[in-house]
């Protein structure tokens, strides 16, 4: 049984080999032992009950009950760029036309961007490869929905996800290296790692000037807005629930940031709460997240269940289990698939 929970202090071994598998373009977990550290104690410090701090990191693994394996890790980030620049490209639009000269062109322009500062944001999701199966990417991502659903005072009004930008089969960049190469001077990965642990060299070597997208390789033109291979499944999973690309990239990559209202999420809108009956029963058919409303001892499963009632459902003994619930207990849920109602 698969269950996703917040990060604790003895999971440190786990998330560094997690890192180990990221590769290139992962900006939010890279392979370093300086930034899985500042990982974890940021992420075990916005575990306290008793505040509501204005910026804070809140990571959770997925866990294998029967063998207490961490298989994958996935984040919030309550607010972004309040301490740090939060920068990215806005990609716009400009008109140059002559009616004497009978020409009309569009020309699309990429211009230095601050306008998520405040938003909070989905990061870190990593599953590890021999786990991507049995619909647990799904449960991994949008378990955190659920925690935001309960425990909404701490994000806000709205959310983004950055999505990973497309890299070839060596983990070249076309965009960085149509653009950003230019004035940094630097490989991809090498400008990507320093980018996680310290953005101030981005205020001071990128171009502050509007840029004309039609200058650059075609190339880079054409991995603007577009989304890594492996990445691909997580961005049509968000879109599903009602993130949309609204003409946001990244600066490194050029891959596109959805966009959403925090309570348009179908998961976090449509979730609701029910009192649990533990059962022998195995059910099947439909999927359901499943989570408990702790804030510390947060956890979110996937499972079919029973309707017994209005405001009952049936869990099976092994989920009761890995949410730590017991018969009568209040849970959150809401159906995996956002073409179901519960």
């Amino acid at each position: 049984m698969m269950v996703v929970r917040p990060i604790q202090a003895d999971d440190h071994a786990a998330l560094r080999e997690l890192a180990r598998k990221t590769g290139p373009g992962f900006t939010s977990l890279q392979d370093n032992d300086e930034q899985v550290a500042a990982k974890m104690e940021s992420a075990l410090a916005a575990y306290n009950p008793d505040s509501i701090p204005e910026e804070a990191l809140y990571l959770f693994v997925m866990e294998e009950t029967d063998t207490g394996e961490v298989v994958g890790i996935c984040g919030i980030e309550s607010a972004v760029g309040l301490s740090d620049p939060w920068y990215n490209y806005r990609v716009g639009t400009l008109v140059h036309a002559s009616r004497e000269l009978n020409v009309y062109n569009q020309i699309h322009t990429l211009t230095i961007s601050n306008d998520h500062t405040g938003y909070s944001e989905l990061c870190t999701l990593f599953l590890s490869p021999d786990a991507r199966h049995s619909k647990q990417g799904s449960l991994l991502s949008k378990s955190r929905f659920m925690f935001m659903a309960e425990f909404p005072q701490r994000f806000n009004e709205y959310l983004i996800a950055e999505m990973r930008g497309y890299s070839d089969d060596k983990g070249v960049s076309p965009f960085w290296e149509g653009l950003g190469r230019h004035f940094f001077s630097l490989d991809f990965a090498e400008a990507d790692k320093l980018s996680s642990m310290d953005k101030v060299f981005i205020a001071e070597l990128m171009p502050k000037n509007t840029i004309y997208t039609n200058l650059l390789p075609q190339s880079a033109q054409d991995a603007i807005g577009k989304t890594h291979e492996a990445t691909t499944p997580a961005r049509k999973l968000l879109e599903s629930e009602g993130m949309r690309y609204t003409g946001y990239i990244d600066i490194f990559d050029g891959g596109p940031t959805l966009v959403s209202r925090t309570n348009d999420i179908r998961a976090i809108q449509e979730s609701r709460y029910v009192k649990a009956h533990v059962t022998d029963r195995q059910p099947e058919g439909e999927l359901y997240l499943v989570s408990t409303t702790d804030f510390r001892d947060f956890r979110c499963c996937m499972t079919a269940l029973d309707l017994v009632g209005n405001h009952v459902v049936g869990l099976p003994q092994n989920v009761a289990d890995a949410l730590k619930i017991t018969e009568g207990n209040t849970v959150r849920v809401v159906p995996m698939s956002s073409g179901r109602r519960f």
